[in-house]
């Protein structure tokens, strides 16, 4: 019987590294084919790694701006929601106001008077809204809501109004209790932040500001206009009956005035969405063009990689044909 040789062991040896090797470079070009991308970073690149880090920059800044674009998109079409159903809760208004006018009854006075105060809680609703938990209208103070509760106004407002004999009166003391930097609406109405809330980046130096607060003019007419309707018919006040009119009578003109101006800044903020649908439309092509160069450079050709997984897969099967006629050979001579 004969031992193994030193040349045999060798062999052994060559032909289990060779085997190893091969395997390697089989997983290696299968990972590459599978995933588009080559294994060896530096080889692609030629160990110059800044480009590839300019790219994967530009990409996570990208990721960044696209996610501020959307949040950006959420608030807007949240706010223009708002927006409308303010705009529509004076629509309601106006019209009921105008059509009492028809009638002249008490009683369909005080139908319209009751209507006011609903649509104001409906326009305090709307501006009270918020989205992921975040106030829409009360600026930089995003954790509250913008206005105080409908009969907190009116209460504080009734007061105001409770030395008033004439119309005249009543507007003034409606007018300066809701434009007044010291009046009510400035120090009880309105409960948001005083600054604004933070822009909104969509790239690289551009910015767009969603900064609509719930003591905008717009929103102070609107309310002024449901809140002198509201208090026209109220009994504690007991106005003359030529009064109360006058009141419904200013309110319709008021709300008018105010659903054009809610208009307007629907209108602008309708300016700002295209800003940002356009902004969005950009950094996505950008991100494709990133994501394109990425591969470029990291990419692996995958008709190449095909043909050395052939090669690699030949040499494999050719190693796996010699080895096994070597261990015949082995054996025989094992057994002589």
């Amino acid at each position: 019987m004969s031992s193994m040789s030193v040349g045999d062991l060798s062999q052994s040896v060559f032909l289990r590294r060779q085997n190893a090797e091969l395997k390697a470079a089989l997983g290696q070009l299968t990972k590459e084919l599978s995933s588009g991308k080559a294994a060896d970073v530096s080889k692609k690149v030629s160990g110059d790694f800044s480009y590839v880090a300019d790219v994967e920059r530009g990409l996570r800044l990208n990721e960044a701006f696209q996610s501020s674009a959307a949040e950006a998109e959420l608030f807007a079409g949240a706010m223009q929601d708002s927006l409308a159903r303010v705009s529509g809760s004076l629509g309601a208004l106006t019209d009921a106001l105008l059509a009492v006018g028809q009638t002249g009854l008490d009683s369909t006075q005080a139908a319209v008077s009751r209507t006011a105060k609903s649509q104001m809680e409906q326009i305090v609703s709307a501006l009270n809204s918020d989205v992921a938990g975040r106030a829409l209208f009360a600026g930089n103070e995003t954790d509250g809501n913008a206005l105080a509760p409908v009969d907190t106004m009116l209460a504080d407002l009734r007061t105001a109004l409770a030395g008033a004999t004439t119309l005249a009166d009543v507007e003034t003391v409606v007018n300066d209790w809701f434009e007044d930097p010291a009046g009510g609406f400035e120090t009880l109405g309105y409960v948001g932040g005083t600054d604004d809330l933070g822009s909104f980046q969509l790239g690289a130096g551009e910015r767009i500001d969603l900064s609509i607060r719930a003591d905008a003019g717009a929103v102070r007419q609107s309310l002024k206009a449901a809140a002198i309707a509201a208090l026209a018919k109220d009994s504690a006040l007991g106005f003359s009956p030529e009064i109360e009119r006058g009141m419904l009578d200013t309110a319709a003109s008021w709300a008018l005035g105010a659903q054009q101006e809610v208009i307007g800044v629907s209108a602008d903020l309708g300016y700002a969405e295209a800003r940002i649908d356009d902004a969005k439309a950009r950094l996505s092509a950008e991100e494709s063009s990133l994501t394109l160069a990425q591969g470029e450079l990291l990419g692996a050709d995958p008709f190449e990689t095909v043909t050395q997984l052939e090669e690699v897969q030949l040499r494999l099967e050719s190693l796996y044909t010699a080895t096994a006629r070597l261990s015949q050979l082995s054996l025989m001579r094992f057994m002589q």
